[in-house]
């Protein structure tokens, strides 16, 4: 079975498919995520992660999304709306 990350290649399909995972992760209860986190957890590098979280940011209606620091990775903030 092939990894469903790696089937999908346009940016759309990407944003939807973290849009999914980090749903799930602040249904059970996290807020703060760093981008290389969720890049080793979906298989994506952390400046794909952090491109597609600022284009999330402005265009999910099922997620806040805040940027918080800068330090050795980006750490975000994330809640349900």
């Amino acid at each position: 079975m092939s990894d469903p990350i790696h089937s999908r290649t346009d940016s759309a399909a990407k944003r939807k498919y973290l849009e999914g995972y980090l749903l799930e992760q602040v249904a059970s209860g996290d807020r703060y995520f760093k981008s290389k986190n969720i890049a080793k957890e979906i298989d994506l590098s952390a400046k794909e992660i952090g491109s597609l979280l600022f284009r999330l940011r402005q265009d999910s209606s099922k997620l806040a999304i805040e940027e918080w620091a800068s330090t050795s990775a980006k750490t975000w903030y994330i809640e349900p709306r």
